[in-house]
């Protein structure tokens, strides 16, 4: 349905800049690796996440999508961050102009096993300190303020 919602907006839009909602998470692993994500459609490594549709909570948006690229099922999360601003306004392949406003969540409960999809080329947990290059800008904040609460106890700060 995602798709969808974006379609009709561009219906009526064209590739003029909208304000869209992107959740994600950033998942633990039991040795405090963060889960990463190699996207498909840029070559860019990032944490799992994507817009959210219509009918849909930020929570959900979150969980759906690390299921659908990761194939792991978040059990339970908590809020880490909000980003947005001119440094997530963004110009995608297509000609498409977003300001994205992007929620992140944090979760070290999960199930599942990794797989790869469409989305992504390859997926694996990474020491916050081996972050590989090619790192979405949209993302490189986050990694920042984990850095600076090594535990992923951030408490929350609007970014």
């Amino acid at each position: 349905m995602e798709q969808d919602y974006i379609k009709y907006v561009r219906s009526f839009v064209g590739n003029s800049k909208v304000i869209m909602v992107v959740s994600g998470a950033i998942v633990f692993d039991k040795a405090g690796r963060i889960l990463l994500q190699k996207r498909s459609d840029n070559g860019f490594w990032g944490f799992p996440g994507g817009f959210m549709e219509m009918g849909e909570s930020v929570q959900e948006t979150a969980k759906r999508e690390v299921y659908e690229e990761t194939g792991l099922i978040l059990n339970s999360m908590d809020l880490f961050s909000i980003y947005s601003g001119p440094q997530y306004e963004v110009v995608y392949g297509n000609g498409d102009e977003v300001a994205l406003v992007q929620v992140m969540f944090k979760s070290k409960d999960f199930s599942g096993t990794i797989i790869e999809s469409e989305e992504s080329i390859e997926t694996r947990f990474f020491d916050i300190h081996s972050i590989p290059e090619h790192f979405l800008s949209t993302h490189k904040q986050i990694i920042e303020d984990l850095k600076s609460h090594k535990d992923g106890s951030a408490k929350l700060e609007i970014k």
